[in-house]
């Protein structure tokens, strides 16, 4: 198996943090670049079940969680990823799950690593996981979070 590209989902969570060794595990032993993606929601796709979000509120909205997650990526690559050949930062906003799978076909991912559940997960195996393990066209490897 000839692995070049490795893709980490992260929401910054600890859960996701414990993915992060066998990440840079990977990247070392097959010199793989290292896309590293968060996905913020789209406030866009609710419907009005608080009341009506006005189109200049959800702008200002997205355009500050994309800045906050941009920064947070930086300092995972930066405090992290140092020592891994490349790493890519993507900020994507939508589906999570929808994000992950549309970025293993557009950059052509080998691998996705990511823990089996993230920050809100309640179960062992969380959603989004069950989702890219069922419909990723490429290997993914899970790394149990046990209580995070």
């Amino acid at each position: 198996m000839d692995i070049k590209k490795i893709l980490w989902p992260t929401d910054f969570s600890s859960s996701a943090k414990k993915a992060l060794d066998q990440v840079i595990s990977m990247s070392g032993k097959y010199q793989a670049e290292v896309h590293v993606l968060y996905v913020i929601e789209d406030l866009a796709h609710h419907s009005d079940w608080y009341g009506a979000f006005e189109k200049d509120h959800i702008r200002k909205v997205s355009e500050y969680s994309m800045k906050i997650a941009e920064g947070k990526l930086n300092q995972i690559c930066e405090k992290y990823l140092d020592g891994c050949p490349l790493y890519v930062r993507h900020v994507a906003m939508g589906d999570p799950a929808g994000e992950i799978l549309k970025l293993i076909a557009s950059e052509k991912m080998d691998l996705v690593v990511m823990a089996t559940r993230g920050a809100n997960g309640q179960f062992p195996f969380g959603s989004v996981t069950e989702k890219i393990v069922r419909n990723s066209v490429v290997p993914v490897v899970t790394v149990p979070v046990g209580d995070a």
